[in-house]
């Protein structure tokens, strides 16, 4: 496993095996059209893509998305057999008036409304609250390669939950899988919106203007992007506007919405006091009151604002034993009013760049931490992982600026820092044998605290236990291992106050050619994983090196060989720096190998003048993680086998 922040092979592991979020429910925000980009580019284009919006100064707004789809092959096929379109049927509806099929060898079909059907969102099939959270879905049966699909799509939003205010951001497609984008904006013409629109369009193509409305329209073509080529869609949307008059007022709008109220401090006090008893520094209190929230009440994996930040009232998240983000919040809130001065819902963007320049909005909004802060001390964490020790959040999340709600007065954005007060590290014990005929067979046992530890719970939390084979599968590949997964086990992953034991078996036959003299294995030992080194590029400009979290690793292993075999260990290797330090021992004990290696990360950065010194470091870690055993097999394993008849075999 690569032991900084690099958790690529891991990551497909959450999302491969942990139960899979579905159709996201659409957010009371309105968001416009977004396109991603298919595994093949040429599976399916969009000649057309159109996207009106309507804003009422009341907060009401009307979408309609108009697009004509080319299906170039069966992939293209199958992703546009069946939309889906997310809705809040609490203040939004949806309809499909066209849904048109136009064959390639000729002849037009058009979808009837009874392949239309309406359902609640699966992420909330156990939580009768949300049953507003809808999916509209029209199942589109034989479509081909060469057809062409042409679909409208129409969304009101009536009273929604922030009215009047209201929202929006945009950026335009440019992976190529559009062909034409027009959209256009129909709004209030009052000094109260903030709009901001691309580089150098001052005004809007086409716009017209009457006394109360004004309209945006715009065009853009674009050329079929290469396989192996796709722009990045901007930091900053290209269109932004909002009637929020700044951050701080959008905190406050917020704070409205998700601040616990004196009936949900009434509701709860009797519970807080139940769960800090005998508990009497602060920290300790708020352990307790997290430990109960994060891990009793149940995540309801809607996104952010699904429910239009609305968040029901204490005693009935209590009493469902589930709730969404925001629910979780209030509810953690209304409990820790006794124990913390000061508790704040801290919203983080999916892009910061975006968000920190756009109009003020909640548009771009993907998660929510929490930040409650005793006398003596800050503390960030994420209620809503369900396993994830106290201070402790997604990696990717660490010092990301939040925006917190209620807003301080000095600033509305603050930077997330972890404060898990453990150091993060990990151990790997790989306890193995290689038999006569080659076969490789071990137990592998990993006890981690940080980052990984985090993923790895989250993991196996949310895989069903007859799939953790494939979860340790992917974790063995990460780590260097090939082979057949046996038994897996881990520890509890709700028990976050000690560290995240991992374990499974693997079996890997024919590991060892016995033929070959010497053999040469490696140590059988997890690749510590090492920063990248620092780009030319980034050294001239001065930038600092990341050596990611501070942590210590120690990997162990002992194998056991066949009887007879002899072998010849390694040299160890032992590199010492201020920042860094690794150090390496083999051995070989009869027919047993022994090997071991740490690595410590002492600082989070360096400055770039240290960049050779740093190189020179990898660079010894490196060598040595390829150093090979030399081993020489006993004479019964690469003598030829006897024959057991008197004659040549055939």
């Amino acid at each position: 496993m690569r032991i900084q922040n690099h958790f690529s092979v891991l990551a497909l592991a959450a999302a491969l095996f942990c139960a899979p979020s579905p159709a996201t429910a659409q957010q009371p925000k309105p968001s416009a059209t977004k396109i991603t980009a298919t595994p093949e580019k040429s599976a399916a284009q969009l000649d057309l893509l159109e996207t009106r919006y309507r804003f009422a100064s009341n907060g009401d707004w009307r979408k309609e998305v108009h697009a004509v789809v080319k299906i170039n092959n069966e992939l293209g096929a199958r992703q546009f057999a069946k939309l889906n379109f997310d809705f809040n049927r609490g203040f939004q509806s949806v309809e499909i008036p066209l849904v048109r099929v136009t064959h390639a060898g000729g002849g037009t079909v058009d979808i009837l409304p009874g392949a239309i059907t309406d359902t609640a969102n699966p992420a909330v099939a156990d939580a009768p609250a949300y049953q507003d959270a809808r999916i509209k879905s029209v199942r589109i049966l034989g479509l081909a390669p060469g057809d062409s699909l042409e679909y409208r799509v129409v969304t009101n939003t009536i009273h929604p939950p922030l009215a009047p205010d209201f929202w929006l951001d945009h950026s335009f497609d440019r992976s190529g899988i559009v062909s034409k984008e027009i959209f256009d904006l129909d709004l209030p013409a009052t000094p109260k919106i903030e709009l901001k629109l691309p580089p150098g369009d001052s005004a809007p193509a086409n716009g017209s203007h009457d006394t109360a409305r004004v309209a945006y329209h715009w065009e853009k073509t674009f050329k079929p992007a290469a396989q192996d080529s796709e722009k990045p869609a901007p930091s900053v949307p290209d269109i932004s506007l909002s009637t929020f008059a700044s951050w701080p007022a959008l905190a406050e709008r917020l704070s409205l919405q998700l601040q616990p109220t004196p009936v949900d401090l009434a509701a709860t006090k009797e519970r807080a006091a139940q769960l800090v008893a005998g508990k009497n520094e602060p920290l300790a209190r708020l352990q307790a009151i997290y430990d109960f929230v994060s891990r009793k009440i149940r995540t309801i994996d809607l996104p952010i604002g699904a429910t239009g930040f609305r968040a029901r009232p204490a005693e009935q998240i209590l009493a469902s034993g589930y709730g969404t983000a925001e629910e979780k919040f209030r509810l953690f809130a209304a409990l820790a009013a006794e124990s913390a001065p000061s508790v704040r819902a801290a919203f983080v963007s999916a892009d910061e760049n975006a968000s920190r320049a756009s109009a003020p909005s909640p548009a771009s909004f993907a998660h929510l931490l929490t930040l409650a802060a005793t006398a003596q001390e800050s503390y960030w964490f994420d209620l809503n992982l369900e396993v994830a020790p106290f201070g402790m959040f997604a990696p990717e999340l660490r010092d990301r600026a939040a925006l917190l709600v209620p807003a301080p007065p000095d600033a509305a954005w603050q930077s997330a820092k972890e404060n898990f007060g453990f150091p993060s590290g990990q151990r790997v014990l790989v306890n193995g044998s290689i038999a006569g005929d080659g076969t490789f067979a071990a137990k592998i046992t990993y006890i981690m605290r940080g980052d990984n530890e985090l993923l790895l719970r989250i993991a196996f939390h949310q895989t069903p236990k007859d799939r953790w084979k494939e979860v340790a599968q992917l974790l063995a590949i990460s780590d260097g291992y090939r082979g057949q997964i046996g038994k897996v086990d881990t520890s509890d992953p709700y028990a976050t106050s000690e560290p995240f034991r991992v374990e499974y078996e693997i079996t890997t036959p024919k590991f060892v050619d016995w033929s070959k003299k010497p053999v040469r294995i490696p140590a059988m030992l997890p690749l510590a994983g090492l920063p990248d080194a620092p780009a030319a590029a980034d050294i001239a400009a001065g930038k600092k090196i990341d050596l990611g979290t501070p942590l210590t690793v120690d990997l162990a292993s002992i194998i056991r060989l066949p009887a007879g075999t002899t072998a010849q260990s390694p040299i160890g290797t032992s590199v010492t720096r201020d920042y860094a330090m690794f150090h390496s021992q083999y051995s070989v004990d009869g027919t047993t190998l022994h090997a071991v290696r740490s690595l410590y990360f002492l600082e989070r950065e360096i400055p770039a003048a240290r960049a050779t010194d740093f190189n020179a470091f990898l660079h010894a870690v490196q060598s040595d993680q390829v150093q090979p055993f030399l081993l020489h097999a006993p004479a019964a394993a690469t003598a030829p086998a006897a024959s057991t008849s008197g004659k040549n075999n055939p």
